[in-house]
């Protein structure tokens, strides 16, 4: 692998080419980090029997349960990298060089022209200095008197300097266009990958193959930037290989094919010592992120105190230093590798190039070649071997990002079947009684089984109506589906009678609201963080406004430095840090902006006060009164007193439903969770009190 940086496909790590191997134990380790060279049975997974012991080291085992080993779509590339040969490369140039032409002239046809035009003149331009030294050798040689020997290699030098400084100029056009093309061409195939990603079904996102696609693929913008460059290296290369052939052709036909011997042993030494930094990468991939990670854990917002507080810096540096030791012992040995190669292509090398230069002295000594001709001999095979060279050496490189380039244009191509389907009826402005009929949901690529079992139940229109179940019951997945993000393997979901999957999907997005726990903090200003609730039309400061209130989050707003402007990330410039209650009014804040006649809150006041908890149920019961449909999941049996209608699932099924007073009565299992709450506040415990 070359050392050109490649830092996108490795998330940091400090070389990305060849992650490590084990390497001679570090220093001793810090109480709690194990012992240096333990490989005892730890309960690491089963995963590490597949690997020899002494692969996985004692940091790996601690940190991590056993040896890193990343399949993330690497896998699919690796028996194609490993059998890369001369004839697999030159095979497939064609085809290579086709992918790099579509994107470029897809990016920019008029970059795309002068690229081709400027390299081909420059190709030229080669040629023309190579025939030429041929020309002044045979001038300056051919006559007695030096003198006339200049007079007569003048035109042939004016030729050789013009064409040079064409040669020159057509690079500096080359130089210009290429660089205007690669971020055109690296943009487009990145809108092309996100368009593709943010279209996906929830389902294909979570589905373990298509996700290993995804990403596979997010490398495809980067690769198709770097093999345009390939590409335009590739086409000046192939030109100049064929002026030196040519050249050596028209002086004695025996001089190609000792030139095309000479390139052998340097072309078998750049392809094995690829295959040898190929496979090394893609084995040890996720140990050199594991490292990369403990590095960035450093100067991680969520995790400074914690590390100051427990004292965790010597143990995260005691393990930054042994996995790096690893990645340096990798490195060590792929270097003692690429010497040996390296020394037998030289030994090899030189004696084809002996060979050359003993044949060249033959046609010299016999008076088959006139001493000009073996001068510019000379010349073209040092040109020609060059050449040949660098052509094996882009090809190679070409080949490798091809692949990420494949699989980009294969989640293009083949991505209309994990899309979210467009087309379908325009629903109803207001969804009316919701009602879902005989569910059943298994979450893809799982073994599991269902998550929702023949679930039956209905929403109310402008009522609150609660889900509650111990977790993993199924209450976030039953939301999910009823919103349209998941599509039920059986049973229905009506809106008023009607089957939704009549309906366009994300015309049905736009009927529901959400504010969770754990819903995302983007890195932008305070008004992006509310107007993104509806990001389809222009920010309104006072609709923000009236959303902050409703979220009685104004004196928040009011207190930020620049108000709506106040950038809340602390990792820029002038960001701000919020609490996790002042983040969870923003959130609150934000579905109310969104206005839609469905609210779905799924522990909406974990990182509140009591004060704030209840004023937040508060607003929630007025949305409903105000004939908005609210959907609530919450462990906090408190809370649910205020819902219209109260729905308890188990394991996946629907056990109880009623009203909270009715359940209360009936005391079954949402009778069970109300008193072991309220005995934590009593002091009572529920078998003592019964």
């Amino acid at each position: 692998m070359r050392a050109r940086g490649r830092a996108a496909r490795n998330s940091g790590t400090t070389d990305h080419r060849t992650p490590a191997q084990r390497s001679a134990a570090g220093p001793e380790a810090p109480a709690g980090s194990g012992d240096a060279g333990d490989e005892r049975d730890d309960g690491a997974p089963d995963a590490d029997a597949e690997q020899p012991a002494d692969r996985v080291s004692a940091s790996e085992r601690l940190l991590y349960g056993g040896a890193l080993r990343y399949d993330m779509g690497w896998a699919a590339h690796r028996d194609s990298l490993l059998r890369l040969t001369a004839w697999d490369a030159m095979r497939r140039l064609p085809r290579m060089l086709g992918v790099c032409v579509r994107l470029a002239w897809q990016a920019d046809r008029r970059a795309t022209t002068m690229v081709a035009v400027a390299e081909t003149l420059r190709g030229v331009a080669q040629a023309v200095v190579l025939l030429g030294v041929q020309r002044v050798l045979a001038a300056l040689l051919a006559p007695a008197d030096i003198t006339d020997g200049v007079r007569d290699a003048l035109p042939a030098l004016a030729v050789m300097a013009a064409a040079a400084a064409c040669g020159a100029l057509f690079g500096a056009v080359t130089t210009y266009a290429d660089g205007r093309l690669r971020p055109q061409v690296e943009r487009l195939a990145q809108e092309q990958y996100l368009r593709r990603a943010l279209s996906a079904e929830m389902a294909s996102i979570e589905d373990h193959g298509y996700h290993k696609l995804l990403e596979s693929a997010q490398f495809g913008a980067a690769s198709a930037r770097n093999m345009i460059g390939y590409g335009t290296r590739v086409i000046a290369t192939l030109i100049s290989l064929v002026a030196a052939a040519g050249v050596l052709t028209s002086l004695h036909p025996a001089m190609l094919p000792l030139l095309l011997l000479m390139t052998v042993p340097g072309t078998w030494a750049t392809l094995a010592i690829a295959r040898q930094r190929y496979r090394s990468y893609h084995e040890w991939l996720q140990h050199n992120r594991a490292v990369a990670e403990l590095s960035r854990m450093a100067i991680r917002e969520d995790a400074a105190s914690e590390i100051r507080v427990h004292g965790v810096g010597p143990f995260l540096l005691h393990h930054f230093h042994a996995m790096s030791r690893e990645h340096e012992a990798e490195q060590s040995r792929l270097a003692q590798r690429a010497a040996a190669i390296g020394l037998a292509a030289a030994a090899l090398g030189g004696a084809t190039a002996l060979l050359t230069y003993l044949t060249l002295g033959a046609l010299l000594w016999t008076g088959a070649m006139a001493f000009a001709a073996a001068g510019a001999a000379v010349v073209a095979i040092r040109a020609g071997t060059t050449a040949l060279d660098g052509l094996v050496r882009q090809i190679n490189d070409m080949h490798e990002d091809a692949l990420f380039v494949q699989d980009l244009q294969r989640l293009v191509e083949d991505g209309d079947a994990h899309d979210i389907p467009e087309g379908g009826e325009r629903p109803p402005a207001e969804p009316g009684d919701i009602t879902v009929e005989g569910l059943t949901f298994a979450y893809p690529g799982t073994a599991a089984g269902p998550v929702l079992r023949d679930v039956s139940l209905t929403v109310p229109a402008g009522r609150v109506t609660a889900l509650v179940g111990e977790n993993g019951s199924g209450k976030s997945t039953l939301v999910k589906v009823i919103c349209g993000l998941y599509l039920p393997q059986h049973g229905t979901v009506r809106w008023s009678g009607v089957d939704t999957s009549r309906y366009d999907r994300r015309q049905l997005f736009a009927r529901f609201r959400l504010v969770g726990q754990d819903f995302f903090r983007w890195p932008f200003t305070a008004g992006v963080n509310v107007a993104i609730g509806q990001p389809d039309v222009p920010a309104d400061p006072a609709r923000m406004d009236r959303a902050a209130e409703a979220a009685g989050a104004t004196a928040l707003v009011d207190s930020l430095p620049h108000r709506w402007s106040t950038l809340l990330s602390r990792v820029y410039q002038r960001g701000h840090q919020l609490s996790g209650g002042q983040w969870q009014k923003l959130g609150i804040a934000r579905a109310a902006y969104r206005d839609a006649p469905v609210l779905v809150v799924d522990e909406p006041t974990a990182a509140l006060d009591a004060k704030a908890e209840q004023e937040v149920f508060r607003r929630i019961r007025a949305l409903a009164d105000g004939g908005r449909t609210v959907i609530l999941i919450t462990h906090r049996m408190a809370s649910v007193r205020d819902a219209d209608r109260v729905h308890v699932l188990h394991e996946g099924r629907l056990v109880e439903s009623g009203t909270p007073d009715d359940l209360l009565a009936a005391g079954g299992s949402y009778a069970e969770m109300y008193d072991l709450q309220a005995a934590q506040f009593d002091g009572r415990d529920r078998e003592t009190t019964g």
